[in-house]
């Protein structure tokens, strides 16, 4: 199996169990499942760094690496990637927990890019704050310069 470590430099925007419910015709956990809560991970990341209401306005990647299991404890790992003028590009990385004859794995399952725009109570863009991540390096999902 693939076992990895989750990241140590920050919590978990989203974290919930995969349920019967949410599973395809297979038995696994249905990808949209996946990609709703990413949605939301991320747009969790993108207000708080907006100070203000945000919008998803695309999904430039998604990339599914494992399956996720009923049972599995998923994890959503949130960084915010690029700040334009008034966006916001989000990468997540997504872990499951399973357990391993009593032990507790992780296991990364899937990766995404969402971009969200900040907007005003009419629902039109506006700026987004000035901040420090505007200036520090973009890194990839594993921590590198890109």
């Amino acid at each position: 199996m693939y076992w990895e470590d989750p990241p140590k430099d920050r919590e978990a925007a989203v974290r919930t169990l995969a349920m019967p419910k949410d599973t395809n015709g297979l038995g696994d956990i249905f990808g949209g499942w996946i990609m709703s809560h990413a949605d939301v991970a991320g747009a969790i990341l993108a207000y708080r760094r907006a100070a203000g209401r945000v919008v998803t306005v695309a999904v430039n990647d998604v990339k599914f690496l494992r399956p996720v299991f009923v049972g599995d404890v998923v994890s959503f790992y949130c960084d915010v990637a690029k700040v334009g003028n008034s966006s916001i590009t989000v990468e997540i990385t997504i872990f499951s927990e399973r357990n391993d004859g009593g032990v507790a794995r992780h296991v990364r399952v899937a990766t995404a890019s969402i971009t969200y725009v900040h907007i005003d109570l009419d629902g039109r863009p506006r700026p987004v704050p000035q901040g420090e991540d505007q200036k520090r390096p973009r890194k990839d999902p594993d921590g590198r310069p890109s």
